[in-house]
């Protein structure tokens, strides 16, 4: 495996800082190392049996998830915030051979573990030695499961190789230029693709330090902020309007320290969800940093991104990273060669799982002709991609036009009063569908319809929504004719048909 050679080669550097504690990725060879020798046992190679684990962000998860890899076996990391229904599904569905966990979690597992009759290993408890001689593990061999929430039916275990999960780290070092100098935070959750991959997993390629959290610790990180510690930080979206509003609120003094922290790293990410524009300029215009947007999921790893060096453009998840084909198909069946046009993007690569665990018929339905189907619409624009949404859920079909629920959003966030809001469509016998716009107010804020309306037609000109839309009633109103909070608003185009 190519990352524990890289790990070799970084010694005595500084892989992980947690609390006050660092490790070096010696130290990280060496145990996770002991642990491959823990769970094989007897046996000289696990041959791709399941090991699922609950560890919390640290040294332990990786030495536990190295460990796994080393010993042969595939990797199935479990949700630290799951209910024991969530956590016997994936356990029972990835058929696990095993659960590893910490003595504060066994508590949580135990039972659990004694009802399926899993053998449950304490990570801590693992006595220290010389590891055994361990498997030579081909690229080509699964390496993890990481189950997805679908929106509909119970989640998918999407199956990574060895090779897809090198190749989704390559493209990213690559493509975002990390160093051995780097040091991050890490905050994200463990059995996702973003902390995994995207944070975790090309940090230790490149010889770089994360400073692990077991949650996004607000005040801790700022600090580290303040004192210019990190050079790379990644979040989701509602991250950074939490850290928005957070600096909105600190003392001068204290801000500028934070401010100056983050203006002065190298690259900062936001994913896992679409970042308004608003956020995206507020953010550059607090920080001076423009946040690099990039989109992937779980079966690609990623596939887009805003360029390191160059334009990183507002609403837009840039060009496709090293390795990675994409095309749009359109609902017709025909390759798009035009820019403005929305189809479905379709993704080919090393990048790409191997299958989803044990259901060969959706794995077959995923795949078009040897492309991944995404299930999401996206334009070119001056050869940047632009996501518009699920072709589901976020792409609403009203009187022949395409709206992108995830565009309205967008636009009513940069409105003053409106602190949130969801957009989907709804059943309508004219229109086919109407927009269903939900809002939650700024506390102490009010709206009324009319100013919304008029608010919304001078937006028109200005984002790329269609001239014609139009809102035309609001349920429901107080006596006053206020939108109330949460406000449903419908809207739809007056002139089409």
């Amino acid at each position: 495996m190519k990352l524990i050679s890289l790990a070799k080669a970084h010694g005595d550097s500084v892989a992980i800082f947690h609390g006050q504690t660092e490790y070096t990725y010696q130290q990280l060879l060496h145990h996770s190392a002991v642990v491959a020798s823990s769970i094989l046992g007897n046996a000289n190679d696990l041959q791709e049996s399941r090991v699922a684990y609950l560890v919390p962000a640290g040294f332990d998860y990786v030495t536990v998830q190295w460990g796994i890899w080393r010993a042969g076996g595939v990797a199935v990391p479990l949700s630290l915030s799951a209910t024991e229904p969530e956590l016997e599904y994936t356990i029972t569905d990835s058929d696990a051979q095993r659960v590893i966990t910490n003595t504060e979690l066994s508590t949580k597992l135990a039972p659990l573990c004694q009802r399926l009759g899993i053998p449950l290993t304490v990570v801590d408890e693992i006595s220290d030695g010389d590891p055994q001689p361990l498997p030579m593990i081909q690229s080509d061999r699964r390496a993890m499961i990481l189950y997805t929430s679908g929106t509909t039916n119970k989640p998918k275990g999407v199956v990574s190789t060895h090779a897809s999960v090198e190749s989704q780290i390559e493209a990213l070092v690559t493509a975002w230029q990390w160093q051995d100098s780097d040091v991050i935070p890490l905050f994200l959750p463990l059995h996702h693709i973003h902390g995994i991959i995207n944070v975790l997993s090309c940090a230790l390629w490149s010889g770089a330090t994360v400073d692990t959290f077991s949650h996004f610790d607000a005040d801790a990180i700022l600090d580290q902020v303040a004192k210019n510690r990190y050079s790379v930080f990644m979040a989701v979206p509602t991250i950074y309007v939490k850290l928005i509003q957070l600096l909105q609120t600190t003392p001068d003094q204290q801000r500028q320290q934070i401010v100056q922290g983050f203006a002065e790293m190298r690259l900062m990410v936001s994913g896992s969800a679409a970042l308004p524009a608003s956020v995206h300029h507020e953010w550059t215009n607090l920080t001076g940093q423009a946040l690099l947007e990039r989109y992937g999921m779980t079966e690609i790893g990623m596939a887009l991104s805003n360029p390191h060096t160059g334009e990183r453009r507002p609403g837009a998840v840039g060009q496709p990273l090293p390795n990675v084909k994409i095309q749009l198909k359109s609902e017709a069946g025909e390759i798009i060669q035009t820019e403005g046009t929305a189809g479905e993007i379709q993704v080919q690569g090393p990048c790409v799982f191997l299958e989803y665990w044990n259901k060969p018929e959706a794995t077959a339905d995923s795949f078009d002709d040897g492309w991944f189907r995404t299930g999401d619409i996206a334009v070119i624009e001056s050869g940047y991609f632009r996501i518009m949404g699920r072709q589901s859920v976020d792409i609403i079909k009203s009187g022949g036009y395409k709206l992108s629920a995830l565009e309205i959003e967008s636009v009513l966030l940069d409105h003053e009063s409106i602190e949130q809001c969801a957009v989907v469509g709804v059943a309508d016998d004219t229109w086919g569908e109407a927009v269903a716009v939900a809002c939650v107010l700024q506390p102490d804020s009010e709206l009324d319809l009319k100013e919304l309306k008029t608010w919304c037609r001078t937006c028109m000109s200005t984002y790329k929504i269609p001239k014609q839309l139009k809102i035309v009633e609001q349920l429901p109103r107080n006596a006053m004719g206020k939108i109330q909070k949460p406000a449903v608003t419908r809207m739809f185009s007056e002139d089409q048909g």
